[in-house]
């Protein structure tokens, strides 16, 4: 890979002083229309890119040439959402804009950078700035007190770059996004096999909810033995240890991973005849959950785990396969939102879920999947592991090249 020689010391800048920035104005709900101009929203910007496909929330365009014409953005914008950020996925909210997006206004808690006429900062450069922990350390110390960040024009004027000349920047900006194509092709290879195996059970099974193939269907806790996980009392510090057995909370229950990730909590062995002990082959259902989205979020244990209360487990019984029950749920998870609680704190206890209805196809079907996904599962894990090593060369490359040290 190309290497950048960083002669020149990087001199701190305000990126006030570098690139033009604007937030959206305050567009009022009696302004939007049905059609016209799209208006910018903090959730159009996701995973690095611009989502309009869902958004329905327009102005006239009599407002929006006249107006609010100063807010219209251009091709080659670069756009960061800034309200309701959490600081370590703010990577996922910064996106350039491309013809495709246009027409589009700026709205509230949204704001875009452009070069100035001058061409002091690379716009690229920036980008890969504002993923920095340098960036993210002088955001958090200006706004305190909340786990999601709101920030706007005020804050950014507080804010330096560590900035080389332009030549220099845009040899950084080529490198990484060459860094960033690798990783990028790693996620998207995952996908596929996830979208493979996605498409493997529809073949099979059909909708799991729609049931077309008319499937017998029996309650879920039929399935096998159901228990919700429990903590034991924190007060109690002999509980928890460092090394007896993991303590698995919803956070280790990751979308489209098929097993939990490991736990960074351990309880002890006094603390584990207070829990909640599952073995290999266990399904882990999210059940209770902040927002609706993280109710049914599903992963399988490879190993012996204890959980928490926010936890459904399922113990398969013996004509259940323990994949093909993974993909049955994962297939369900709106069907299963459908029957949580509403309210502040979104539940479905374990009353409600045992009463859940599921297809149930006969074991040899269900073991026939479960041999197929195997090898497309061999498959996937090989990326993954590329993924590791090309984020890792990814992060590494991106923290060197604002430190002055990617030579």
């Amino acid at each position: 890979m190309q290497k950048v020689e960083q002669n020149n010391i990087l001199k701190n800048q305000y990126i006030s002083d570098i690139y033009f920035y604007q937030e959206g104005p305050g567009v009022r709900k009696w302004q939007f229309r049905e059609s016209g101009v799209k208006l910018l929203n903090v959730g159009n910007i996701n995973n690095g890119k611009i989502d309009l496909s869902s958004t329905k929330i327009n102005i006239s365009e009599e407002e929006a040439y006249n107006k609010y014409s100063h807010f219209l953005i251009d091709e080659g914008d670069l756009l960061i959402a800034c309200s309701g950020i959490v600081v370590d996925n703010f990577h996922n909210k910064i996106a350039f804009v491309s013809k495709e997006n246009l027409p589009l206004c700026l709205n509230t808690s949204t704001m875009r950078f452009k070069q100035l006429p001058e061409k002091k900062g690379e716009l690229t450069y920036l980008k890969y700035f504002l993923q920095t922990d340098i960036f993210k350390e002088q955001l958090t110390k200006l706004i305190t007190g909340s786990a999601q960040l709101n920030f706007g024009p005020s804050h950014i004027r507080k804010i330096q770059i560590p900035l080389p000349d332009l030549s220099t920047q845009q040899k950084i900006a080529t490198i990484l996004d060459k860094a960033d194509e690798l990783r990028q092709y790693d996620k998207q290879l995952i996908k596929k096999y996830d979208a493979l195996t996605q498409s493997l059970f529809l073949d099979i099974f059909g909708d799991p909810v729609k049931n077309e193939k008319g499937w017998e269907k029996i309650k879920i806790g039929d399935f096998g033995k159901i228990s919700t996980g429990n903590t034991p009392p924190r007060a109690e510090q002999e509980n928890y240890s460092s090394n007896h057995i993991e303590w698995i909370k919803t956070d280790n229950i990751k979308e489209n991973l098929i097993y939990v990730t490991n736990s960074s909590e351990y309880l002890s062995e006094i603390g584990i005849k207070k829990g909640r002990v599952v073995n290999n082959g266990t399904l882990l259902v999210a059940c209770i959950a902040g927002s609706i989205e993280s109710i049914g979020r599903v992963a399988l244990t490879d190993r012996k785990v204890a959980f928490n209360q926010q936890i459904n487990a399922i113990e398969p019984n013996s004509d259940v396969n323990s994949t093909f029950l993974y993909y049955l749920v994962r297939n369900c998870k709106k069907h299963i939102q459908n029957h949580a609680s509403n309210g502040m704190k979104r539940m479905l206890t374990k009353g409600e879920f045992e009463k859940i209805l599921m297809i149930k196809p006969n074991y040899e079907i269900q073991d026939q999947f479960s041999q197929k996904v195997k090898l497309i599962e061999e498959q996937k894990q090989q990326a993954q592991e590329a993924l590791v090593k090309s984020e890792a060369l990814f992060q590494g490359l991106l923290q060197q090249a604002f430190k002055g040290e990617l030579n």
